[in-house]
């Protein structure tokens, strides 16, 4: 390719959708076009380019070496040119749009349900959906634009995205009120490690944590007969058993009929982040979604 001054920005458009999808038919849905009309394109960006971009395969396309190395930078150019449509100054009352976080249940509920409450007052138009990012590619969902956000912690966080902290969190133990091992409002290690607990692993199956890195430190275990994938689960759980649990802090505002209580060994609570990739890090409404979300727990700062 010569002359950019020849190249339109529509074949650009189908280079990404095609090396997102690597598939004519799906790249075609994508765009809303025909499939003969996106094959058109790519024949036109071979020539432009002066090169195959893609080979054939049983199921689909692959890209060449030239296409992928085309990857980066044409995302780059697409998602500038998207910056440049968007107003620099916006009335967040007249926003629509659709606003993609994923999350985990816990943050949907102490991070989430405070900011939409906040963004329908001063967007009633605009629309949130919130996705569980269990078993999605995170990183390519942002590239391509499926996600705006993640709320997630630094260590599961991919290192090429931005981030910025939302919040410390510290750990505490829950279980019915009335429950044989409270004394004096408090739980004893002892106690602690002889009745059964619950543990939410997000991925299922798993029956050790964090509080159990805590209690080997003092040579002392824990019996954990029951694991759930979901926080929502627990209150129900806990207030019909002498199970117990460690949760963390924020979640059990909403556990008001529960025993709330430090627990009986040290157990290291973490860092809340917000991370979002490269693309849209300039716009104006991401900067603002980001600093509506980031204002709910930490005053009047901004990016």
């Amino acid at each position: 390719m010569n002359d950019i001054r020849s190249l339109d920005l529509n074949l650009l458009k189908a280079l990404d959708a095609l090396l997102d999808e690597r598939n004519v038919t799906r790249a075609a849905a994508r765009l809303a076009l025909t499939q003969p009309a996106v094959s058109n394109m790519l024949n036109k960006l071979r020539t432009k380019f002066n090169d195959p971009l893609f080979v054939r395969a049983q199921h689909g396309l692959i890209p060449t070496d030239r296409a992928l190395a085309l990857e980066k930078p044409v995302k780059r150019i697409l998602c500038s040119i998207n910056d440049l449509l968007q107003p620099i100054d916006f009335d967040p009352k007249k926003l629509q749009t659709t606003f993609k976080i994923a999350a985990n249940d816990h943050d949907m509920q102490t991070i989430g349900l405070p900011f939409v409450l906040t963004l329908k007052k001063q967007s009633p138009l605009v629309k949130v959906s919130f996705l569980s990012f269990h078993q999605l590619d995170i990183h390519t969902m942002l590239e391509r634009g499926d996600l705006d956000l993640i709320l997630i912690d630094p260590v599961n966080s991919p290192e090429s995205l931005h981030s910025r902290i939302l919040y410390n969190e510290r750990y505490v133990c829950i279980m019915r009120k009335g429950h044989p091992a409270i004394k004096n409002d408090a739980i004893t290690l002892d106690k602690f490690c002889e009745y059964e607990h619950v543990l939410v692993s997000y991925m299922g199956g798993m029956f050790e944590g964090v509080t159990d890195e805590a209690l080997a430190k003092v040579g002392r275990t824990r019996n954990v007969s029951l694991s759930v994938t979901s926080f929502l689960l627990l209150p129900s759980i806990l207030k019909h058993s002498d199970f117990i649990a460690v949760v963390p802090k924020r979640l059990t505002c909403h556990m008001k009929d529960l025993a709330i209580m430090e627990p009986p060994v040290n157990v290291s609570g973490y860092t809340k982040i917000m991370a979002w990739h490269d693309r849209t890090h300039n716009n104006p409404i991401q900067q603002w979604l980001r600093n509506l979300i980031y204002l709910q727990f930490n005053g009047e700062k901004t990016e």
